[in-house]
């Protein structure tokens, strides 16, 4: 019969050391390790600042490119917008020194125009019963001169009215027969002028803006 008590009895000697043996380490030996440790670190926290650093630089640039960017838009916009002014103050300027060099010819040779709106006249109304001339009041014997020596030199034969009219402009002049009539008002030139202008200027700019 097998001994009940053989259960519970144990192998293992608790009190017995183990036979493995244990790691150990010389002075030398760990002092290796530490500075492996220590160089191994150093070089992982140096490429880590590098990459940081590479980043940094990276975002930095991007930041720069889209600074250049804008202020290159702006400066394009400026350009296109000085570019502009200047051509709305040379115009500006032309149109302003045509108007004095206009005003000026007409102060200097009031008749000229009128001379030439005459003679115009003359060669197409030739069966015209009458034709009437009206111009500033100082004018009108010079005019009524000049009509009558153009009319000796054309086929018109009808009759000459010149009269004095304060409303008209010197170097102004209405001249009008049955069924038609001429008029010269420089004030009228002056704004068609202006306003053929500012829609050169308006198209200038629309068609810049297309451009852009």
């Amino acid at each position: 019969m097998a001994n009940p008590l053989r259960r519970f009895t144990f192998d293992l000697d608790l009190g017995r050391a183990s036979a493995e043996p244990q790691p150990s380490f010389s002075e030398t030996q760990l002092s290796e390790a530490t500075a492996d440790a220590r160089q191994e670190g150093y070089a992982q926290g140096y490429a880590d600042g590098e990459q940081s650093a590479s980043v940094l630089a990276a975002r930095a640039l991007s930041a720069a490119a889209e600074n250049i960017a804008a202020r290159g838009i702006e400066m394009a916009a400026a350009v296109d917008d000085a570019r502009a002014e200047t051509l709305r103050e040379a115009v500006s300027l032309a149109t302003s020194i045509g108007t004095k060099l206009a005003s000026t010819l007409i102060a200097r040779y009031p008749l000229a125009e009128i001379e030439a709106l005459i003679a115009e006249c003359l060669a197409t109304i030739d069966n015209a019963p009458h034709l009437v001339i009206r111009c500033e009041p100082g004018l009108a014997d010079a005019v009524k001169e000049i009509a009558t020596a153009r009319m000796a030199t054309s086929s018109f034969a009808g009759r000459l009215v010149v009269m004095g009219d304060p409303e008209v402009a010197m170097g102004d002049c209405r001249i009008e027969w049955v069924d038609g009539g001429l008029v010269r008002d420089v004030s009228a030139i002056s704004a068609e002028i202006d306003k053929r202008v500012a829609a050169y200027l308006a198209a200038r700019g629309a068609s810049r803006r297309e451009e852009n």
